[in-house]
């Protein structure tokens, strides 16, 4: 495992100390932690942070952590699947951090491996597709990647303060993880998923809740993802709110006229998704 400097969709580097003072100082706000190995999937995957710039700036700060799928589509248009076209999620965050409409964040970005990325984020198996081994991406998640980020950075431990997200099968598999395990990730980010997956399995989880859990759920679907996939998120909108979620409060349902099934739209409605499900409460530590 090599840590190295990214190459992140802004520039900025701050250079005060903090924990890992040499790494830190030397490459800014930005990490990659290249060839990250579990012993719950085999394939070696990289890492991407973003570090706020609270982080440099308050070394006895810590803070809480958002962990994203599809890593390598987050920050840098080299290493993104469609040349050019990330989240600009460095970028957007420091601009909602900046203005006070969302509080400092950790953002960890777990790349896909390619080949697996299918198996790797879905829950359950699919009776054409196959896939399903997400329990085990899970456990990556839970039992090594959030200790590992807690011993080695300043990151907030407990759900409030522990987050993840993604989008298509990443938004499938954040709220499957979401439901499994609310005692670790109190915050689900949910952007145009997969719920077409193993015949709908996610509504038939969400189905048969006996109530509602202590989750904070951004949900979305652009209108330009076809009507099979705007229609699915709203039945999974109404049936989160018949277990109890409130609109608005604890879960926010958004449909983006015209938007499509790509990085650029989940650019664009990244800075709603980190207010909603981090919003500035006067520097909660």
């Amino acid at each position: 495992m090599e840590i190295v400097a990214s190459q992140p969709d802004t520039h900025t580097e701050i250079t005060p100390p903090g924990p890992r003072m040499a790494e830190v100082a030397a490459q800014g706000r930005y990490l990659r932690i290249c060839d990250w190995e579990s012993q719950y999937l085999p394939n070696p995957r990289d890492l991407f942070l973003y570090l706020p710039e609270a982080y440099l700036l308050e070394p006895e700060r810590s803070f809480p952590v958002l962990v994203l799928h599809d890593g390598q589509n987050l920050f840098d248009g080299d290493l993104a699947y469609v040349k050019g076209s990330t989240w600009r999620a460095g970028t957007t965050a420091d601009e909602e951090i900046a203005a006070g409409r969302v509080e400092p964040l950790i953002l960890v970005g777990v790349a896909n491996t390619g080949a697996t990325r299918m198996a790797d984020y879905t829950p359950t198996p699919d009776p054409r597709l196959g896939g399903g081994r997400g329990p085990f991406y899970a456990q990556l998640l839970i039992e090594e990647l959030l200790p590992m980020l807690r011993a080695e950075y300043r990151v907030l431990s407990g759900a409030d303060h522990t987050g993840i997200a993604g989008s298509s099968l990443g938004g499938l598999i954040s709220l499957a993880i979401g439901l499994k395990s609310p005692n670790v990730f109190g915050r689900i980010g949910v952007l145009s998923p997969s719920i077409w997956w193993d015949n709908r399995s996610i509504l038939r989880d969400v189905r048969s809740l006996k109530s509602r859990l202590p989750l904070r759920i951004w949900l979305d679907m652009g209108t330009g993802e076809g009507l099979r996939h705007v229609r699915d998120a709203d039945l999974l909108s109404q049936l989160l709110l018949g277990k109890g979620w409130r609109e608005g409060n604890d879960l926010l349902y958004r449909k983006f006229p015209g938007a499509i099934h790509n990085e650029d739209a989940w650019a664009d409605r990244f800075a709603e998704v980190l207010q909603f499900l981090f919003p500035d409460m006067g520097n909660r530590r």
